[in-house]
């Protein structure tokens, strides 16, 4: 024998309902069974608001009955042949009538009782068995549909249908003896008291049922269909690599659902668990999926951590005072006079002096519990013993669940400390006496990052997360974004490290998800984000969500954003730039930033600012670490100018190659950076501060090939002037090709001093054949007096965005 349940959702349409039987024709094929179905989903709270209603002869409680007649109305339609519809209709409807009398009837005495309450809440499973009885009739599978409320008898105490279960057993043994058929179909969730008035099983009154039912019939296991594949390690719907917990032992699972994990709810699974009847957990909606099996003695795992629960509505109650110390009997009366006012207390943690004691009540029950406490400690309140209660609200409880709790070395202090690191501040701490769980009460607003957090440091260990706020949306931005989309499954198998992009900002809006931005939609999440345009209100945001290995991506060439990095090293967020402003800014702040990383322990990459995804700087870093020295250094830096000087022939203006290298993306987004050499000097300073020179921009010998006057005025302005003066540029052309030369823009650093030109090479120049957008890069060291070459593409939105990736993995 074995014993199925379905939930609400099980049943909630025809199209779920045929999936349960399916299951039930599946399972008559190896066992006896007997089936228990609870009312359709959302039923039994509109039946409750149907009482309610005409209790308060509101004539509204006839069109709730008539929408709730029409749904199942609408499920016989859907599910049972026309052979057996018309009955099926006529038995429907016949149950309808009792209810609307019976709703009739509280409407014209204008009050409704506990057992009127339970008699109209009843009416759901009925209604949800005949009609899924009339289906099996109508397919020919035999069974035996039988009235609950003949089986399952209650008696009234303090308040609460409490089962009888010595009856009980009795009857379900009648039952199994004098009907021999291999499926019995019941209603979950009612009952009846001795004088055979209905009554209700309450909260998880179904599951109840099929428990009683497992225990008295000795089942040999008690199968409980939901919506989810059984006990996940957190709510999928906030962790969503959350993971299915094949095996787990009863009081694990009592700790987990204890503390808000929904699938089983503890005192109704209390009759299987006493007598070891394992419970399956399974999925309505994907029966081959394996499910969880709660049992006594699960087979042991590699880790003990089980799982993850949250508990939400929670209020601290903080009782404090002198009074307090050394003075036996405070904790009684305050758990005294709870327990009289049925507040049940979630948690408790008392301070070692005894100087305070702090509980953990629903929120519902709080200001209950202000009265009744000062009410109880009045006296000792007036004499200044002892401060009036205190209630704080807004708070979850996060509960790690696992075996053997306290002989798990280390397990709280990483729960702890993956809190800390993540800037989520802890309430209350409490260890369960059966030493299944750890507590903790944080905020509820900090609960689901709480959770993720948790979940990651025990569940997903082999996973490093790389939370990235990007700043600018400009060629480079959009190309990342567009790198990291392909990428991201292949960074995360190859190196175990994943990337989430959680901010994203232009000069205009910015879009914020502690979760992860969904890539897919992103521009049109960000032309429907906040307002940025103080460049403020983004940052404040970064810095409140406080989430641990965070790393904030320049894409811009923004003095205002490079300005704050050190804020960002201070809040420990790493930063990966291609903006050249800050690292070519004066030498004391270049220095600054460099020790305020690494005091703050965390990365600051700019590999991008000299050679987009060259790796120029990180071979300075090794030819340097590695004892070697660089005596000099020769390189052609921007791509932008090589290209220009490379593709300029006469035959189309200097202009149009600038607005072709422009529209192409090789050119900062203002092209004046790079003609000016604004963009080769900032370079340069870069590249001669990592080979270990102290040099300030004004230190490099500029021999530049516009005057200044070109720069005055706007781009436009800017473009007008280079095209009036393109007899010059012809002129540079035709003498350096008459000399058999090319132009090149060098930037050389030798003896201590650095100079940036636009020099005529001849082709025995190691930099004559450099095309296109290339850079190249000359480095002469004491091990390597034939120079070490570097090339390859300077510019480019794709190689800049593959390079800030490279340092975003490095960080």
């Amino acid at each position: 024998m074995q014993v199925l349940k379905f939930g609400g959702t099980s049943v909630a349409d025809s199209v779920n309902i045929k999936k349960v039987i399916s299951i039930v024709k599946n399972a008559i094929e190896h066992d006896k069974i007997i089936v228990v179905v609870s009312a359709i989903s959302g039923c039994t709270d509109n039946l409750a608001l149907i009482g309610n209603t005409a209790a308060a002869h509101d004539k509204k409680y006839i069109e709730l009955i008539d929408k709730l007649e029409n749904r199942h109305l609408k499920l016989i339609d859907e599910l049972i042949s026309n052979e057996y519809k018309d009955e099926t209709i006529s038995v429907c409807k016949e149950i309808i009538k009792s209810l609307r009398g019976i709703a009739n009837g509280v409407y014209l005495i204008r009050e409704i009782s506990n057992h009127t309450i339970d008699l109209i809440m009843s009416f759901g499973e009925i209604l949800s068995t005949k009609i899924i009885s009339a289906k099996l009739n109508s397919i020919n599978i035999s069974h035996k549909w039988i009235d609950s409320r003949t089986i399952i008898k209650t008696e009234r105490h303090q308040s609460q249908n409490i089962v009888d279960t010595k009856t009980t057993n009795a009857n379900i043994k009648k039952m199994l003896s004098k009907n021999n058929c291999k499926l019995y179909l019941l209603p979950g969730f009612i009952a009846s008291d001795a004088q055979g008035r209905t009554t209700t099983l309450g909260r998880g009154g179904s599951d109840y049922t099929a428990s009683l039912l497992a225990v008295g019939s000795s089942a040999r296991i008690l199968e409980i269909w939901t919506d989810v594949a059984g006990m996940m390690t957190a709510d999928p719907r906030v962790v969503c690599e959350a993971k299915t917990i094949d095996n787990i032992s009863y009081k694990e699972a009592l700790e987990l659902s204890h503390f808000g994990a929904k699938v089983v709810y503890p005192p109704t699974i209390q009759p299987v668990v006493s007598k070891g009847i394992p419970i399956y957990v399974k999925n309505t909606f994907e029966p081959e999926e394996r499910g969880t099996l709660i049992e006594s003695n699960p087979p042991e795992t590699q880790g003990k951590i089980r799982g993850i629960s949250s508990s939400n509505r929670i209020a601290l109650l903080s009782m404090e005072g002198n009074g307090m110390v050394g003075i036996p009997g405070y904790s009684s009366r305050l758990f005294d006079t709870l327990a009289k006012n049925e507040i049940n207390i979630i948690l408790i943690t008392q301070a070692s002096s005894v100087h305070t004691m702090c509980v953990a009540i629903d929120e519902f029950s709080a200001d209950k519990a202000k009265i009744a406490v000062d009410e109880t400690f009045a006296y000792e309140i007036s004499l200044g013993k002892v401060e009036p209660l205190k209630v704080e609200k807004g708070f979850s409880i996060i509960s790690l669940v696992g075996n053997d709790m306290k002989n798990q070395s280390g397990a709280c202090g990483r729960m702890f400390d993956a809190l800390g690191r993540n800037g989520i501040n802890i309430r209350a701490i409490a260890q369960g006496s059966s030493e299944k769980n750890v507590s903790a009460v944080v905020a509820t607003s900090d609960v689901n990052d709480a959770i993720r957090t948790i979940h990651h440091e025990f569940f997903d260990e082999s996973k490093k997360i790389i939370n990235i706020f990007i700043a600018g949306y400009g060629s480079v931005g959009k190309q990342l974004v567009k790198t990291i989309k392909k990428q991201k499954q292949y960074i995360e198998q190859r190196h175990g490290k994943q990337i989430i992009v959680v901010g994203l900002s232009n000069s205009k809006k910015y879009i914020i998800n502690k979760t992860g931005i969904n890539l897919e939609n992103i521009d049109s999440e960000l032309n429907n984000g906040e307002d940025n345009s103080l460049g403020d209100d983004y940052f404040d945001k970064i810095f409140s969500c406080s989430l641990h290995n965070t790393v904030f991506v320049d894409c811009t060439a923004s003095k205002h954003i490079s300005a704050k990095y050190n804020d960002l090293f201070l809040n420990g967020i790493s930063v990966v730039t291609c903006n050249k402003i800050a690292c070519s800014s004066d030498f004391s702040n270049y220095k600054m930033l460099l020790e305020s990383a690494k005091k703050e322990k965390v990365s600051f990459k700019y590999e991008t600012t000299v050679g987009a995804a060259l790796p120029i700087i990180s071979l300075i870093n090794q030819i340097v670490n590695s004892s070697d020295k660089i005596h000099a250094c020769e390189a052609v830096l921007s791509g932008s100018l090589n290209f220009i000087f490379t593709c300029y022939d006469g035959k189309k203006s200097f202009a149009q190659i600038i607005r072709e290298a422009q529209n192409l993306g090789y050119t900062e987004p203002d092209p004046r950076l790079d003609l000016s050499g604004t963009d080769v000097l900032r370079k340069t300073t870069i590249l001669a501060r990592e080979i270990g020179l102290d040099l300030e921009q004004n230190d490099i010998e500029k021999n530049l090939f516009l005057p200044d006057e070109y720069f005055n005025g706007d781009v436009e302005n800017f473009y007008l002037t280079i095209q009036k003066n393109e007899p010059y540029f012809k002129k540079l052309y035709s003498e350096t090709k008459a000399e058999n030369k090319k132009l090149r823009f060098i930037a050389s650093i030798k003896n201590g001093k650095a100079k940036i030109s636009l020099e005529k090479i001849d082709k025995n120049h190691p930099f004559y054949n450099l095309d296109g957008t290339d850079n190249a890069a000359l480095l002469y060291t004491d091990f390597y007096q034939s120079p070490l070459r570097i090339q390859g593409a300077g510019a480019g939105a794709k190689q800049t965005a593959s390079g800030i990736l490279n340092d975003i993995l490095l960080s």
